[in-house]
């Protein structure tokens, strides 16, 4: 079987915080989810987990929201650097990217006023904006015009 793209993992530490900000903010809907145990350990290179594995779609895209019990989650929640090795960012298309934003921040999640770009290809303006997730995922938003 050739391979295929499957969906993205997130880390977070609020299920419902990240399902609102997923769904309300960028339109994706929420879909299956398990309860995950001692059988994927050995996978997650844990001696033992207890989370749940909530997947959101949208489209033909899947993102698996891992909302761990044990190990419990950590990490700052701050935006890392766009050329930290791994991956780097969510890029989403978006017809209104001033309202999308402000649904950005007032689900949880954060702008990075600095990053606000207009790029003018011909005649139609390219506007980029990066934010951020509830947890610190960076997440890139653009308004391609047309």
């Amino acid at each position: 079987m050739e391979p295929t793209f499957s969906h993205f993992g997130i880390c977070v530490s609020d299920l419902q915080r990240s399902l609102r900000f997923y769904c309300d903010a960028l339109g994706f809907e929420k879909a299956e989810s398990h309860d995950i145990g001692r059988e994927f350990a050995p996978l997650m290179d844990f001696p033992d987990v207890v989370l749940t594995s909530q997947f959101i779609r949208k489209g033909t895209t899947a993102i698996e929201l891992l909302a761990f019990t044990e190990p419990a989650p950590f990490g700052d929640r701050e935006r890392r650097a766009v050329n930290q090795l791994g991956l780097t960012h969510l890029s989403f298309r978006v017809g209104d990217l001033d309202a999308t934003a402000a649904r950005v921040v007032e689900l949880g999640g954060a702008i990075v006023e600095t990053s606000r770009t207009t790029i003018a290809l011909g005649e139609t303006p390219l506007r980029f904006l990066y934010c951020t997730d509830p947890d610190g995922v960076r997440v890139e938003l653009m308004d391609l015009g047309a």
